[in-house]
């Protein structure tokens, strides 16, 4: 047995392959280097569908396709929202999605591509009492959502950092809410209910909730202003360093240089500055802290850290993190169901019991 399924190969896949020991990303044949900020998340949406679905379009059809996806939705769950905007908004995000029909076509699944980028910006809006905006049908996937964000795509340059970040995180390997979407899929359940079950795994602060709490980190140290002091504090009450580690990255987290570029992008055309400049002087320190204190393990820097100062910059708050994370990674939840169903079985795995064991009567 292996706690925490550590090692344990549970499926065959074409769509990804984290290397944790040379600090590679592969996405269906393409390095990460490659797609991130070069392909736009239509293009890649796409390529992680190909194969899975038969009537698959051209790129610009699937853009238009996606958009209109996005007016869908927000037609289907706008009579809804009001019911919706109580809860936290990734509660939020998550009910609404339950809403959509639970199907198996490209129509169902481009639905649950648009819910989250519909709802985040949505449930936002009426937190703030604002009217929610209805998607452009015409716009790119990551303008429309900051426009439904904002009333306006507050930069050109924005949207394409954001749209970086949906291509950077939209597919990881078998981890925990990939696994959750394939164990359901694996049922012959819907693709909304496969989904759905990705999104209570990312809900987790041990999976998709951590880059909040790097933004809390950020600006305790430059209120103590003293880093070495406060994360030497932090380690030695037993906290995590946020930002840093990772289950299977032994090195560098490849998404973390990617993400920091796209940041640095940003830093260059005066939308983001010294927060940059800062947040890379905490990275810095945190690394030497990090190698004094645990001087056996290899802990270097997530995809966490720079995706709290993109999503900053692009200006979502921090309770929302998770949900522009599930807006990307949702292309990769879908392809996982698809294949699972087409290449799996029932996924069925055995246990160890341990308990008390009753007598026997004879």
């Amino acid at each position: 047995m292996a706690n925490g399924l550590d090692d344990v190969v549970a499926a065959d896949t074409v769509l990804s392959d984290v290397d944790g020991a040379g600090g590679h990303l592969t996405i269906r044949g393409h390095s990460l280097m490659e797609l991130a900020g070069r392909w736009r998340f239509s293009q890649v949406v796409r390529l992680l569908f190909d194969g899975f679905f038969d009537d698959l379009p051209s790129d610009a059809e699937l853009e238009r396709a996606i958009g209109k996806a996005r007016v869908d939705v927000f037609e289907r769950l706008r009579p809804m929202l009001g019911q919706l905007a109580p809860l936290d908004i990734y509660s939020g995000m998550r009910a609404g999605m339950a809403m959509l029909p639970d199907g198996e076509t490209l129509a169902d699944a481009l639905r649950l591509v648009a819910a989250p980028a519909v709802l985040t910006p949505a449930l936002l809006r009426l937190g703030r009492a604002e009217e929610p905006i209805a998607p452009d049908d015409k716009a790119d996937h990551a303008g429309d959502m900051l426009r439904m964000l904002n009333g306006s795509v507050l930069s050109p340059a924005l949207a394409k950092a954001l749209d970086a970040y949906l291509v950077t995180v939209c597919d990881h390997g078998l981890n925990a809410s990939t696994f959750a979407t394939r164990v359901v899929a694996s049922t012959l359940a819907g693709l909304t209910s496969s989904v759905l079950a990705g999104l209570g795994a990312l809900k987790g602060p041990l999976h998709g909730g951590a880059p909040g709490p790097v933004i809390e980190m950020l600006d305790a140290i430059e209120a103590s202003d003293d880093a070495t002091a406060w994360l030497r504090n932090e380690i030695a009450r037993g906290r995590r360093i946020m930002g840093f580690g990772h289950r299977i990255y032994r090195v560098r987290d490849p998404r973390a240089d990617v993400l920091k570029a796209v940041v640095r992008g940003l830093s260059a055309r005066n939308e983001t500055g010294s927060r940059l400049a800062f947040a890379e002087r905490v990275e810095q320190v945190a690394l030497e802290v990090l190698r004094i204190a645990k001087p056996h393990r290899s802990i270097q820097t997530n995809v966490e850290f720079y995706t709290a100062l993109l999503l900053e910059a692009a200006g979502f708050p921090k309770e929302v993190f998770s949900n522009v994370f599930a807006a990307g990674r949702v292309a990769g939840w879908i392809a996982h169901a698809r294949e699972q169903q087409a290449t799996g079985r029932l996924i069925r795995p055995q246990s160890h019991y341990v308990g008390p064991v009753p007598d026997l009567v004879a």
